[in-house]
């Protein structure tokens, strides 16, 4: 909790919280996240690696499981959590380039893309980099989720993605939203195509 702190002192706009995301967080981050089928999952900002511990047990042994962390210190925490687990690659880089990555690890696409990246926060040219780059990244029928303490930035979301579900964080610090995110809504070849006017999307609640 207090190295948490220390680098959200140092770092708010890319930390984006003051503690690590609870464990009704994570559980609501990976809900859509179908394991016994995915062959390629992604991280985005793994942090003190929360999500990455549930991802990494639920997962089959041979699903790759890509885990993105530009923050050097949170990189050496994960790397001693999870280096040398099967089938889980660590990367000290930036998800802007998460499509190299996957190439990388023999991967075209991702089936599902957890990020715990503040978007709120991050510059509004990086926030569009990584966007762009995630809806590549996850094809025609990939799963984008993240979570974020407000709705602020949700139709700057839409702008790339269609918004299939959000929900209501209440036991977390702060409190978050989820929202789960897929392709289609945008405009083939046009990944700032904005959703259709008239889809809301209600906030389901978690206690």
């Amino acid at each position: 909790m207090l190295r948490f702190l220390r680098e959200y002192i140092k770092t708010p706009n890319t930390i984006g919280a003051i503690a690590p995301s609870s464990r009704r967080l994570a559980a609501a981050m990976t809900d859509a996240i179908d394991f016994g089928r995915a062959r390629c999952i992604v991280e985005y900002g793994a942090g003190t690696g929360v999500f990455t511990r549930q991802v990494a047990a639920r997962k089959r042994p041979d699903t790759v499981y890509i885990v993105i962390e530009k923050n050097e210190r949170f990189y050496e925490m994960l790397r001693r959590q999870f280096r040398g687990m099967p089938g889980v690659a660590l990367v000290h880089g930036d998800a802007g380039d998460v499509c190299r990555f996957l190439n990388e690890q023999g991967f075209d696409h991702a089936d599902y893309i957890i990020s715990g990246l503040p978007f709120t926060s991050l510059p509004e040219q990086t926030s569009r980099r990584i966007l762009v780059q995630t809806r590549k990244a996850i094809g025609e029928k990939g799963v984008f989720a993240t979570f974020q303490y407000t709705l602020l930035r949700k139709k700057f979301l839409e702008s790339y993605f269609c918004i299939q579900r959000i929900v209501r964080v209440w036991r977390n610090l702060p409190p978050a939203y989820v929202l789960q995110m897929r392709p289609e809504c945008s405009r083939k070849g046009n990944p700032s195509a904005r959703q259709p006017q008239g889809m809301n999307f209600p906030a389901t609640m978690m206690l």
